[in-house]
């Protein structure tokens, strides 16, 4: 198939100016030429068109080529042939075992341009003014008929043992020997069409690869790592395009992210149209929230239609909110997440009808898997079981109930909102305060004599607005924060890092020094400034650590310039300190640090309502990560370190101070 490039009527010819060229950019464009030359994918043009050139760099650090086509585009009558969903795509490996990815040299470039539109494509150089024989990248309708091209090379396969997303093709099989038979059929299609492959780009009988941005196995699909080490670099965005695009990554894996319209409704106001933008408190806890999130996606299952669904359904005051759920064996593991914010009629709707056009609306966006199947619905709404035979439904209600009825088979059913999955997804405070109270009762369960009440305690927690606030989800993502051997004593292996971002207070220190015992827990913490040296960071280190606990065995770091200075190594080896180092880019291999600072930053962020003033409360934000009891070893580190309990001060009127 010839690609065309058909214009709208009495379109005239585009031009273009070309920029100027750095040295590097002329010397590139040289080398790009005369291999497109060679190849006969250009040839020189004395074309009336003409798009300019530009280069953009490459992750290895080299210099692509790109021809501007916007001009063009702009005058072309688009193609409305469809590129396939990629969540339709993936639903098709159900079941499948083995896979192999197959990506096409040049993809593009494999494809010619219709003779007589040939001089449509031409581009300007100092060089002279060439024209495409081959499809380039940047027009328009490419991408729809490289997918024309490919569905018809593989028509009959598609689906059945191939599924293809533009120049991305994927066979997969539920065994080893139709792999094989597939893999032969594919070969003879590309060979029968004379579409050359990438080797270094094919993956070959794997059972997990990445495919459109996702990791597929045999268990089901999740994000990429490497995209989620990305975000987690992420700087907050500083106007509106920043925020776009923050947002349209999110957007890309909404599917993983519970109540995600919920979540991002202070990031999304900006965006209105007259909306000043202005990033706030509020824009920042939502970034790192959804941040956090995105360190420990769950692994969402591909969906089972011999298995019965269960559709959790939750409304809050701005979104709705579902999951939807199969049990494979293993209790129940969800399939898709979904949420949306609600418009603003929809707002003023009684808790009644929001509840129940959060279970429309599920069933709308899952359609695909829900009809013909029973489905039992789960809500924290128990009016809903008995929807059926209420009287005198209004309108609405009677238009959502003909829906439901005309299209699907389904019960609804009545489970606790503390119970409820899609509850806590528009009601995070309430899952907060539940672990705080959590980690603070065993303290609490100390203090008091038989008889009295940490009610108090609980309902100060429960209700706190700065806790509710300021504290995300900390749990640890499952084989990102890797633990060590434990050692033999305390403080005889310690790992240590720095707290960073800080606002700079009066003596101008803006970080925080952490060591942790990896025995006990315990830490210690010390203001210092970002700018800190090798040398400075020793003289901390000795009267921080060194001056309490003595000299210690190992000491572990992530690969800061000044750990892996002259300087810091010839130190610690003339006192026999063995430094160990965690790996290049991957520093959750030192889980234990990285945690501590997570937990150091959230105790700073909740207890300094002046955020200049938080050296002035360091030493009792330590006090309090010590004496906390620890996930791993149970009692606190204090506890472990000196073999019993500190005395701490407790407020008797704590009553009057709940809110």
């Amino acid at each position: 198939m010839d690609h065309k490039i058909e214009l709208e009527p009495g379109a005239q010819p585009t031009v273009r100016t070309q920029w100027r060229l750095t040295q590097p950019e002329l010397q590139e464009l040289r080398n790009q030429l005369d291999y497109l030359l060679a190849k006969g994918f250009i040839r020189p043009s004395t074309s009336p068109f003409s798009a300019p050139i530009l280069f953009t760099p490459k992750k290895d650090g080299g210099l692509c080529m790109c021809t501007d086509y916007c001009a063009l585009n702009r005058v072309t009558i688009k193609s409305r042939y469809p590129i396939p969903r990629m969540d339709e795509l993936i639903d098709n490996l159900r079941g499948a075992r083995y896979f192999w990815k197959i990506d096409l040299r040049g993809g593009y470039h494999q494809i010619r341009v219709f003779a007589d539109d040939c001089h449509k494509t031409a581009f300007r150089t100092r060089y002279g003014s060439y024209e495409y024989t081959v499809m380039p990248f940047g027009l328009t309708n490419a991408p729809s008929t490289f997918q024309l091209t490919m569905n018809g090379v593989f028509r009959d396969l598609l689906d059945k043992c191939v599924i293809i997303y533009l120049d991305d093709i994927l066979i997969h099989s539920k065994t080893r020997e139709q792999h094989l038979k597939d893999l032969e059929a594919v070969f003879q299609r590309l060979q029968q069409h004379r579409l050359i492959t990438k080797g270094s780009q094919c993956e070959f009988l794997k059972q997990e690869l990445e495919f459109l941005g996702h990791l597929i196995s045999t268990e089901g699909i999740r994000i990429d790592p490497k995209k989620i080490w990305a975000i987690q670099e992420w700087k907050p965005p500083t106007n509106l395009q920043q925020l776009q695009s923050f947002l349209g990554f999110v957007n890309y894996v909404r599917r993983f992210i519970p109540n995600m319209a919920g979540l991002t409704g202070p990031l999304t106001d900006l965006l209105q149209k007259g909306a000043f933008y202005e990033w706030g408190e509020k824009q920042q806890v939502v970034f790192e929230a959804l941040k956090n999130l995105l360190m420990s996606p769950p692994v969402l299952r591909f969906a089972d239609p011999e298995r019965p669904f269960e559709v959790i359904t939750d409304a809050s005051d701005i979104a709705i909110g579902a999951v939807l759920m199969q049990d494979f064996g293993n209790g129940l593991q969800p399939i898709a997440y979904e949420s949306r914010k609600m418009q603003s009629a929809e707002r003023n709707y009684p808790v009644h009808d929001k509840e129940m056009l959060s279970i429309v609306h599920a069933f709308k966006i899952w359609r695909c898997y829900l009809t013909g199947e029973d489905v039992t619905v789960r809500t924290d709404h128990k009016s809903l079981q008995y929807l059926r035979a209420q009287p005198n439904l209004n309108p609405r209600r009677i238009r959502w109930l003909d829906y439901l009825e005309s299209n699907f088979t389904y019960k609804i059913t009545y489970k606790k909102g503390a119970n409820n999955i899609a509850d806590a997804l528009s009601r995070p405070s309430a899952q907060l305060a539940a672990v705080l109270v959590a980690q603070s009762n065993p303290l609490l369960s100390g203090l008091f004599t038989h008889g009295y009440s940490t009610d108090p305690f609980f309902r100060y927690v429960a209700a706190c607005p700065i806790c509710q606030r300021m504290k995300t989800s900390h749990q640890r993502p499952t084989g990102l924060l890797q633990p060590l051997e434990p050692p033999q004593r305390p403080w005889q292996h310690v790992t240590m890092d720095f707290v960073t971002g800080l606002p700079a207070g009066p003596s101008g220190n803006d970080a925080v020094l952490v060591v942790v015992d990896r025995l006990t827990k315990m830490a210690h913490v010390a203001p210092c400034r970002t700018t800190i040296t090798a040398e400075e960071t020793a003289r901390l280190f000795i009267s921080t650590v060194v001056r309490l606990h003595g000299i210690p065995a190992a000491i572990i770091s992530d690969r800061d310039p000044k750990f892996t200075s002259k300087f810091w190594q010839d130190t610690w080896a003339r006192y026999g300190t063995r430094l160990q180092f965690s790996s290049a880019y991957h520093p959750q291999t030192d889980g234990q640090t990285e945690r501590t600072n997570q937990t150091m930053e959230q105790l700073i962020r909740t207890n300094c309502p002046d955020r200049k003033k938080w050296e002035d409360v360091l030493p009792m934000l330590e006090f309090s990560y010590n004496n906390a009891p620890s996930a791993t070893t149970n009692p606190s580190p204090f506890y472990l370190n000196y073999g019993m309990d500190p005395t701490v001060p407790v407020s008797t009127n704590v009553e009057s101070q709940v809110p």
